[in-house]
């Protein structure tokens, strides 16, 4: 990366800002971007905003940055190669627009096939949406690799796919196919590993965001979920739910396992481990919350971030070199 584009701030780097990514510099001006040595090569729309949708307002930067030979890197759910100005402007610069979010032109309908993997299948599921569910799955596939399990990781989002460089945006597809996206990620992800990670996204609680959660839970027949939370929130966020109270741990733990089961009676997925965000406590605030959740399930319990995810690994690691019965 050789900087952040963001005008309020100008003037700092990105550990400055975040706590981590080093001294990557943040600018006001695409100009000042362009005067970097070595230049950057594509603009990526970092932020995801409500719906997906393009601001007008951003239009002079994305032709200003191709213009300048950059190519534009998206995952909005406005598709800018379909823009016919943006196209156009990229035609006359001869640079590309990659839409990360869009899906292929053909995808199945889920017939069940991803749960004939001989690969074990962890599904990170939330609580509500933004708490951690892709954090979770890439850090527990480093602690599965250093074990020498062959893990393979299942995008399902536009930041998953830009990381793993292959993937599937499933909030993007038509909901007949949401399952049969998810497993066909899966099913590619699980060629030649031990385990597969597949993203969450959403959650079986969120009013706008459930039907993608459950296309992901009936498409990938995971055998395990990690469930994913922040303890201080009571909510469901985006300032439109304050209606809808998150129930406890234990109770949507129940009923993720339960959601499961409807598709491969009698068995069904079970929670093999909780990541908790808690960014916003304090460090002991922080290991209190652990600690209530670990009396609550009965499960390995950790922020990702600050503490790690060994326990959790280690019990996934046992599960996927089980014999099968």
């Amino acid at each position: 990366m050789v900087a952040v584009l963001d005008s309020t701030r100008a003037g700092a780097t990105v550990q400055e800002v975040l706590g981590f990514g080093g001294e990557i510099p943040i600018v006001g001006r695409l100009e000042e971007a362009l005067r970097i040595d070595p230049p950057p090569q594509a603009l990526l729309i970092g932020i995801a905003t409500q719906g997906g949708w393009l601001p007008e307002e951003w239009r002079p930067a994305l032709e200003a940055a191709m213009e300048a030979g950059l190519e534009l890197w998206s995952g909005l759910h406005t598709f800018l190669g379909d823009d016919p100005a943006l196209a156009a402007a990229a035609r006359r610069a001869g640079v590309a627009i990659r839409d990360l979010r869009k899906p292929p032109a053909e995808l199945p309908v889920s017939t069940g096939r991803a749960a004939e993997t001989e690969a074990y299948r962890v599904l990170t599921v939330g609580s509500d949406c933004n708490v951690g569910k892709m954090t979770a799955a890439l850090e527990i596939r480093r602690a599965l690799e250093v074990r020498g399990l062959r893990t393979g990781f299942a995008a399902t989002g536009q930041t998953g796919i830009l990381i793993e460089g292959r993937g599937i945006a499933v909030d993007a597809v038509v909901s007949d196919f949401i399952a049969g996206a998810a497993e066909q990620v899966t099913l590619e992800a699980a060629v030649g590993a031990d385990v597969v990670l597949v993203e969450g996204q959403g959650s079986l609680l969120h009013p706008g965001y459930s039907g993608v959660s459950l296309g992901l839970l009936h498409g990938t027949m995971p055998q395990g979920l990690v469930l994913c939370a922040m303890p201080a929130r009571q909510t469901i966020y985006g300032g439109r739910y304050d209606w809808v109270t998150i129930p406890p741990l234990d109770e949507v733990m129940r009923l993720y396992e339960e959601a499961s089961r409807w598709v491969r009676p009698p068995e069904r997925a079970r929670v093999v481990g909780i990541c908790l965000a808690t960014y916003d406590l304090s460090e002991r605030e922080a290991a209190d919350q652990l600690r209530q959740a670990r009396e609550l399930t009965g499960l390995p319990v950790t922020d990702p971030i600050r503490f790690g995810v060994d326990e959790i690994a280690e019990v996934i690691a046992r599960l996927a070199s089980a014999e099968p019965p």
